[in-house]
């Protein structure tokens, strides 16, 4: 008979003012990649007060940091992200689009939820540690900055450190309650910025090497380019700077960001360095100069079946949110504010299950509940996914899997005001305090029983047997967009 899990997840109960408020304070500061000041703080100091040996900074990255509670092997990671978006300031609990602060930022992917409920899987493992003794494991917490735009989890996958970890567990906010799995996308971001030489665009434009001419024939370049590569690579740009708004000057100056994209990191960077060619012939072409500077890159996700049936095993037996009236009727008026009408159901494994997609259809009453308080079955895959996240780099040094618990309302676009109306509600929440449970009870598992943490690490070994190929480059360091 296993340990009883109960009085360790109850811990979390105990603590959950805590943690919510934690939620809560990150949700207001709403601080954009790579510059989580006040949320790192705000972790650091209380993680310390609850006993963790803090490291700050981690990798070089000044908002990044590890919390270490215990002692010996294994050693159970648990990954948290908190940076915000811009654009996306949102007053809590609202039904309808009504900024915070004005042109402000906003938690509209859940990162602080994401955070304060891996916080509070840590806090239940650290219980459970400090009853086994000394010597019967680590957990280690990880502060993990700009998954939106800086992949720290990248260049600590770089510098190896995830390599200490004998697995790794996390989760993401969603609109439904399941274990993920599947893979998704490599993605590169680099910036390339043009420099050209000025003149008046009438009276001597013979004098003048136009810095956005490049850029537009860089983009021109890619386009033919995109005939040319795999279908499931996918290439993205914004201009970013187009060199000025009068247009009888020659523009000097301009940049433009790329994203680059494929299942596996060697044929995204093989791709990128197309993209480099392109960019390098665009400047010979304008006689301007360009200089690339790599902003993020991060690898696509490993699944691991051994871990991610634990994760269901154990959110099976922890349950999910139920919702009060006031609740289901707040979710039903954001359903309503939707621009774009869904008629897809909920949940990741609908497209690739006709079983699952049947027991959804029901349980979401065809996909029109606003709130789905029921756990998907679980259903393996290696299905590749359009996003991209820097977890991805975890799983190839370490077994890694994760959850998603209900914080959303169903359907809730991605990046939206609503998801950060929500995010600050009891319904977060209840999300958040839920996954943490789920966490921490196939932590203390992978503790308790070292032949299913043996199976992931089989399995593991096995699917990372090509080799890890790192998107960081070993001189890069984490940079904001825009910023030289």
């Amino acid at each position: 008979m296993g340990i009883d899990k109960k009085e360790f997840l109850d811990y979390i109960d105990e603590k959950q003012d805590v943690i919510t408020d934690v939620s809560d304070k990150i949700w207001e500061y709403a601080e954009l990649s790579l510059m989580e000041y006040q949320s790192a703080k705000l972790y650091c100091e209380v993680l310390k007060k609850e006993g963790f040996q803090v490291e700050t900074p981690v990798a070089g990255i000044e908002t990044a940091f590890k919390a270490v509670y215990g002692s010996g092997k294994p050693v159970i990671g648990i990954l948290a992200e908190y940076d915000a978006l811009s654009g996306l300031s949102q007053k809590a609990g609202a039904v309808v689009r009504e900024e915070l602060v004005a042109n402000g930022c906003g938690h509209g992917c859940g990162h602080n939820m994401l955070g304060a409920g891996s916080m509070a899987a840590a806090f239940a493992v650290k219980k459970y540690l400090e009853k086994k003794g000394e010597g019967h494991g680590t957990v280690i917490f990880y502060g993990c900055p700009g998954e939106e735009g800086g992949a720290s989890k990248a260049f600590m996958a770089r510098d190896g450190i995830w390599k200490e970890l004998d697995a790794a567990l996390t989760w993401h906010p969603s609109d439904v309650n399941q274990v993920t799995s599947g893979t998704c996308n490599t993605c590169i971001q680099t910036e390339y910025i043009f420099k050209g030489v000025a003149s008046h665009a009438s009276g001597a434009p013979e004098m003048g090497r136009s810095a956005l001419d490049a850029v537009e024939i860089m983009n021109i370049g890619v386009q033919f380019l995109r005939e040319h590569m795999p279908d499931s690579a996918r290439i993205h740009y914004a201009i970013t700077d187009a060199g000025g708004n009068s247009p009888n000057v020659v523009q000097p100056h301009a940049r433009v960001l790329y994203m680059v994209r494929s299942k596996l990191a060697k044929d995204a960077l093989a791709l990128q360095a197309r993209v480099d060619k392109i960019a390098q012939a665009a400047a010979m072409m304008t006689e301007t100069e360009v200089r690339q500077q790599f902003i993020d890159g991060c690898s696509n996700t490993v699944p691991n079946k051994v871990l991610e049936q634990l994760l269901w095993d154990n959110f099976n037996e922890v349950g999910v949110p139920s919702y009060t009236e006031e609740e289901m009727e707040y979710a039903k008026q954001i359903m309503d504010s939707y621009e774009m009408k869904d008629d897809s159901l909920p949940g990741s494994a609908c497209d690739e299950s006709s079983e699952i997609a049947e027991f959804v259809d029901e349980k979401s009453c065809h996909g029109t509940k606003p709130l789905n308080d029921f756990l998907i079955p679980y259903h393996y895959s290696e299905k590749q996914r359009a996003g991209s996240t820097d977890v991805g780099d975890v799983s190839w040094l370490t077994p890694t899997a994760q959850i998603n618990t209900a914080s959303f309302v169903s359907k809730a676009p991605g990046h939206s005001w609503q998801n950060v109306s929500c995010g600050h509600t009891s319904i977060g929440h209840k999300g958040l305090l839920t996954a943490g449970k789920v966490i921490a009870a196939a932590a203390i598992d992978l503790y308790e029983k070292p032949e299913v943490l043996e199976a992931a690490k089989e399995e593991f070994q096995k699917k990372v047997a090509g080799g890890y190929y790192c998107p960081v480059p070993e001189d890069a360091v984490p940079v904001i967009p825009g910023q030289d």
